[in-house]
């Protein structure tokens, strides 16, 4: 029972990030009042703590759920996955930066700067691409270099 807790768990937490990241690409555009960007910089509030419980999660998956720690430590898609996420994590520290200077100087950002950070999105989006690639992929034993 622990097992499917913690998949489906680590499952919902993860589509809730994309869904929060894709939201943000989304609602980041040129024209943005002082309103929305608080709304945009609280909901890049919430894809930052949900982003650290699905590595929580995803972690506690690995050590006790059904396939164990061995499993995964011997797997080069796992430690793909988790380079591709701390990738997508070291991305999105430049627009939550711009946000909070945004935020900050009460003033709404010029369009230069809403493209400056919407091509940083863009990259996490695309790289957020890769991780059910390299999920299904481990899921299946493929990548392994166990002895």
């Amino acid at each position: 029972m622990l097992d499917l807790l913690l998949a489906c768990t680590h499952h919902l937490l993860i589509f809730a990030v994309f869904g929060m990241l894709l939201a943000e690409f989304v609602l980041l555009r040129p024209g943005l009042d002082v309103a929305a960007l608080g709304r945009i910089a609280r909901l890049d509030l919430h894809y930052g703590v949900f982003a650290t419980l699905v590595v929580v999660v995803g972690f506690l998956r690995a050590i006790f759920a059904a396939k164990g720690w061995g499993y995964y430590a011997h797997n080069a898609f796992f430690w793909a996955k988790l380079a591709t996420f701390a990738l997508i994590g070291l991305l999105s520290i430049a627009p939550t930066l711009a946000l909070l200077r945004w935020r900050r100087s009460g003033q709404p950002p010029d369009a230069a700067a809403v493209a400056a950070v919407r091509r940083y999105l863009h990259y996490e989006l695309g790289l957020f691409l890769l991780l059910p690639l390299f999920a299904a992929a481990m899921a299946r034993g493929y990548g392994s270099f166990a002895r």
